[in-house]
C-alpha cells in the first residue's frame, strides 16, 4: 500500500446508532488527498446491523428484538444481517484511486490482508474461503452464507465484511468476533443464523482482552501494509456531520428498517 501514514481513530465503544452514523461520516467527509483511515470501536449492548439491502421483516421479529433490549441499525454497506456485542469492529476509508489501481475484488482481499495477519499471530489457521475452493452461498444473515473473501478458521467463517464505493472513496468495516452470545441472537431469527457454526476466538481457543486484541490488530496492521498509524479523533466537520446523521437517519426506523431515508 503505497499511503505510508493512516488517521488512527479509537472510538471505544458507542451506541449501534452512533457506531454507524461515524462511519458514514468519515466516508462522506473524506476528500482524495485526505490521510486515509482506519477506525476502531465497539457496541456498548448486543446489536445487530442489518445490511443495506436487507429486509428484516421475516427473517428476524422486530418484537422480540426490542423485548430483549438488543438494538439494531441499517449499514450503509452490502452483505446480511450481522451480530454484534462481543467484537472489535473496524472500518477503512481509502481514495477511489486505490480501487482503481487494483479493481473491486482485488481491493477486497487486500483489505481484509491484516485480518488474516492478525489471526495468524494469534496462532490461528485463517484462510479466505476461495483459497479452500469453498463454494460461494447466499443467506440475508451474514454468518449463514459464504463469499470468496470471507475468512475461515477451522472450516468455519468467523467475522464479517462489507464494503461501499462512492465516486471519491472507498469504505470496508467488518468485525472481529472475540465471542458470540448465541443463545441471546438464535431467539431473534426466524431462520437459519449460522451461529452454531461461526467461529471466534473463545471458540478457538484464544482468551484475549479487548485491549490486546486492539495492540494486537493495529500491530497486524501496520506490518501488513507497511503503515504507521497516527492516533487522531474526528474533526469537527466530521463530528458535525455524526450528529446530523444519527439525529436525522440512524435514530429512524424509517431508515433502520425500511431502508426510506436518503443518503446524505
Amino acid at each position: 500500500m503505497d499511503m505510508h501514514t493512516w488517521k488512527f481513530i479509537d472510538s471505544g465503544s458507542g451506541s449501534a446508532q452512533w457506531n454507524m452514523a461515524v462511519d458514514e461520516a468519515l466516508f462522506y467527509a473524506f476528500r482524495e488527498n485526505d490521510l486515509p483511515i482506519l477506525r476502531l470501536y465497539r457496541w456498548e449492548r448486543p446489536s445487530l446491523s442489518f445490511g443495506r439491502f436487507s429486509q428484516p421483516d421475516g427473517t428476524v421479529d422486530l418484537h422480540e428484538i426490542e423485548k430483549s433490549g438488543t438494538a439494531y441499525v441499517r449499514r450503509i454497506t452490502g452483505g446480511g444481517i450481522l451480530v454484534h456485542g462481543g467484537d472489535i469492529s473496524y472500518s477503512l476509508v481509502v481514495p477511489r484511486s486505490f480501487v482503481e489501481e487494483r479493481g473491486v475484488k482485488e481491493s477486497y482481499r487486500h483489505l481484509c490482508g491484516f485480518l488474516i495477519k492478525l489471526y495468524r499471530d494469534l496462532g490461528l489457521d485463517a484462510a479466505f474461503a476461495h483459497e479452500l475452493q469453498m463454494p460461494e452461498t447466499k443467506s440475508p444473515v451474514c454468518l449463514a452464507g459464504t463469499e470468496a473473501y470471507d475468512i475461515i478458521i477451522g472450516g468455519r467463517k468467523i467475522g464479517g465484511n462489507a464494503q461501499r464505493h462512492a465516486r471519491h472513496a472507498l469504505m470496508q468495516h467488518g468485525t472481529v468476533p472475540l465471542w458470540i452470545d448465541t443463545e441471546r441472537f438464535e431467539a431473534l431469527f426466524q431462520e437459519e443464523t449460522g451461529l452454531s457454526r461461526a467461529a471466534t476466538l473463545q471458540q478457538n481457543g484464544v482468551h484475549i482482552t479487548e485491549e490486546k486484541l486492539t495492540a494486537a490488530l493495529m500491530e497486524a496492521f501496520e506490518t501488513t501494509y507497511d503503515v504507521m498509524l497516527g492516533q487522531d479523533t474526528l474533526s469537527s466537520e466530521e463530528e458535525e456531520l455524526a450528529k446530523k446523521l444519527f439525529y436525522e437517519k440512524y435514530s429512524k426506523d424509517e431508515w433502520n428498517v425500511h431502508a426510506q431515508i436518503q443518503q446524505t
